[in-house]
Parts: C-alpha cells; sequence; structure tokens
C-alpha cells in the first residue's frame, strides 16, 4: 500500500476513534457506490442524525489545509454516494455533512479539527 494510502487510513481510524470517544455510534466505514465513497457514516450520540463524514489526513499544511482538498467536485460525489445511501437504507432522520481534518501522522502530534456542517451538497450544483 502506498504511504499516502496508510496515512489515509491512519487518519480515518483516528477520526472514527474521535467520534466514538465523544457518543457517536459508527454505521459504516468506507461506504461506497460504484467510484464514490464516504469515509465514515456516523449517528450522532442522541440518535437524531446520521453524519456523513470526510476525512482529510495530511502530514503539514504547509502547502494547503487538509480540508482545502474538498472541493466542489468532491463535495458532489460525497452528494451522490449518500443520497443513494439514504435511499438504500431508508434514512428518514436529519442528516448532515462534516470533515475531519487531521495534521499529523501520529496520535502524538496530530491535531484534529471536527468541522461541523461543513457543507451542503444541494447546493454544489
Amino acid at each position: 500500500m502506498a504511504r499516502h494510502n496508510e496515512l489515509g487510513k491512519w487518519g480515518e481510524q483516528y477520526a472514527a476513534d474521535y467520534l466514538q470517544s465523544i457518543g457517536y455510534d459508527i454505521i459504516e466505514r468506507d461506504w461506497r457506490i460504484g467510484h464514490r465513497d464516504i469515509d465514515i457514516i456516523a449517528r450522532t450520540g442522541d440518535g437524531t442524525t446520521v453524519v456523513f463524514v470526510e476525512v482529510k489526513t495530511r502530514t503539514s499544511d504547509v502547502v494547503t489545509k487538509p480540508d482545502d482538498a474538498v472541493d466542489i467536485k468532491k463535495i458532489r460525489n460525497i452528494g451522490y454516494a449518500a443520497n443513494n445511501y439514504i435511499k438504500t437504507k431508508g434514512i428518514v432522520d436529519e442528516v448532515r455533512f462534516d470533515i475531519i481534518s487531521i495534521i499529523g501522522n501520529n496520535k502524538e502530534n496530530a491535531q484534529l479539527a471536527h468541522i461541523i456542517e461543513a457543507f451542503n451538497p444541494c447546493l454544489a450544483y
């Protein structure tokens, strides 16, 4: 596995651990429809909201911040995948789209930012 893929997998696990530590239940990881994917699908601790989470991990933010990589194309792809997930699973709860941005490559030096309601894919068209 390429180094950037390993970093991404580590970041997704770190993000999932974080979400669980604040009371979220992880429903799915790396859910796919075709070539589109959602990194984490979780339910808030109060059980009222399904959260679609995009995780972006970088070793540093010298060039760009990790969450800047969530561009209009990525937002549309997440929206498409989320719509399919909602229909497939019959979700009737509130939904939300978050970004977890991680800078670092291990628990000792990682900086995690959880951006709640980071985007609305309906506005990306």
